[in-house]
């Protein structure tokens, strides 16, 4: 007989499989890969006005309709290639959502060219490593903070879309640039 294991996980993430497996695989991880950074920025985006979890079931999709999120493919889709995303029910089917994907596909190749990197551009907010935080409950942890909002107005200025403050907080706790883990969740430690 197996033996199942409780473990204590932020309150966010709830009984879904899916949700908990990203929870325990993803979530908060530090991501430095320029490719992987630019997937979370359209996912966060996508995600304006929705549910995390409904992004999550559709990730795969997303993957699969935007060539793998690769920004270098992305950024040259046309009014052609819009259109039949904008059809695909396996996406958010937002125009300005889209659209926004593509013009930040050629905005990121724009910071990779003028940073080195996009990974470069967007750590720099926290300094170049994660902000560990000691949140004791799911209550107290912030929708924002002063360098989400600093992200956010450089995104903006730099010509991205989708990126408030409040997205630029969710991309920054998924991407790891802050453990926002409550203290007594099992992945609080593992992410430090």
């Amino acid at each position: 007989m197996t033996k199942t294991i409780n473990l204590n996980r932020c309150g966010w993430c709830g009984d879904d499989p899916l949700y908990r497996q990203y929870h325990d695989e993803e979530w908060g991880v530090p991501v430095f890969d320029d490719h992987k950074l630019f997937e979370f920025l359209i996912l966060e985006g996508a995600q304006a006005g929705l549910s995390w979890i409904t992004i999550l079931r559709k990730r795969q999709n997303y993957l699969q309709a935007f060539d793998q999120l690769d920004p270098t493919k992305v950024a040259l889709y046309n009014s052609e290639k819009i259109a039949t995303l904008l059809e695909n029910d396996g996406i958010v089917r937002n125009k300005l959502k889209v659209n926004s994907a593509v013009g930040n596909a050629q905005r990121y190749l724009e910071m990779v060219d003028k940073h080195g990197s996009f990974s470069d551009y967007l750590w720099r907010f926290v300094g170049g490593r994660p902000v560990i935080n000691a949140f004791k409950t799911l209550a107290d942890v912030p929708a924002s903070t002063a360098q989400s909002d600093l992200m956010a107005k450089a995104l903006k200025k730099d010509g991205f879309k989708f990126v408030g403050t409040t997205i630029c907080y969710a991309f920054m706790q998924a991407t790891g640039m802050v453990n926002d883990h409550t203290t007594d969740c099992h992945r609080y430690n593992v992410c430090q």
